[in-house]
């Protein structure tokens, strides 16, 4: 996939658990992981929007495009 999920960055410059931001988002760990991972088929906008403000960034520093 040439979409790259870098939550896991995020997280750790703002020394954030996992456990921490699916609780603050409001989803489970496993859907989380599953984000994380790459492994999701979609996101909601409404779940970007929770990650980006518990994160306190921007919808691009969570998702990439590579070629």
């Amino acid at each position: 996939m040439s979409i790259i999920v870098n939550v896991d960055v995020m997280m750790a410059k703002r020394k954030m658990s996992s456990q921490e931001l699916a609780e603050r988002i409001g989803i489970t760990q496993a859907n989380l992981s599953i984000l994380k991972t790459g492994k999701a088929k979609a996101v909601r906008f409404s779940t970007l929007e929770a990650i980006c403000k518990a994160l306190d960034c921007q919808p691009g520093d969570i998702l990439e495009y590579k070629k």
